[in-house]
This record gives C-alpha cells, structure tokens and sequence, in this order.
C-alpha cells in the first residue's frame, strides 16, 4: 500500500520499490481496500527484499512498514541514506469476517495514506 500510495501522490519525484521478507501473492482485501480509493495495485507483483540487498542497488531511504512485533525481521541495507519505520499492522495477519477483515484493513490503508502524504510533504 505504501508503494502504491508513493506512486500515486509522489508521481514523477520518486522512484519506488517495494518487497516483502517472505513475498507471496497479493492480499485479495488489500487490493478491494485500494482500488475503494482509485488505485489499481492487481497486476502488482510481489518481490523479495533480499533480491534488492544482493543486487547491491542503492536507496537514499528504506520505509519498512512491518509492525512492532516484526521489527527484528526487517532487512539491513548497506548503503541507505535514511531509513525510516513506520509501524503498522499487517492485513494478512488479520481475523474475523471478511468485512471485518476489510473494515481494520481499511484503518491501515488509511493509516499507511496519511503517512506518505506527510513523508511527501516533509521531503518537498
């Protein structure tokens, strides 16, 4: 959600990129929940973060977004400039109905929207 939102309100300004620890198939909820504000992200494909650390690619910042919980897990990337946690809960980890799934689902994209938002408008 963060890439899609840095994609969507950042346009031209960033390049962007997003992984996961252990990437698997999109969320079904994730992507109901994003297309409700305008943004596509079905034919998004997954990807490893440990395909970025290996390739040696270089990031001016790395936003991990794993909650609390995870914060261990996250990757170290040499090389970064700034990096920056933002903590949030992870849908896939979610329980209850689908709508209730849907509805904390939503409270994260909404979450995860105001955070980029105000990454765009410090870095402006």
């Amino acid at each position: 959600m963060a890439e899609a939102f840095l994609k969507h309100y950042g346009g031209e300004r960033f390049e962007v990129e997003s992984a996961g620890l252990s990437p698997g198939n999109l969320n079904p909820i994730v992507v109901k929940a994003m297309k409700e504000e305008g943004i596509d992200i079905s034919a998004n494909r997954t990807k490893r973060v440990s395909d970025f650390v290996e390739s040696g690619e270089r990031f001016d910042y790395v936003v991990t977004v794993c909650d609390q919980a995870s914060a261990q897990e996250c990757p170290y990337f040499p090389g970064v400039t700034e990096r920056l946690h933002w903590s949030f809960e992870d849908p896939s980890s979610f329980k209850g109905t689908h709508q209730e799934k849907l509805s904390k689902t939503r409270d994260v994209r909404d979450q995860i929207k105001t955070k980029v938002k105000e990454f765009i408008r410090i870095l402006s």
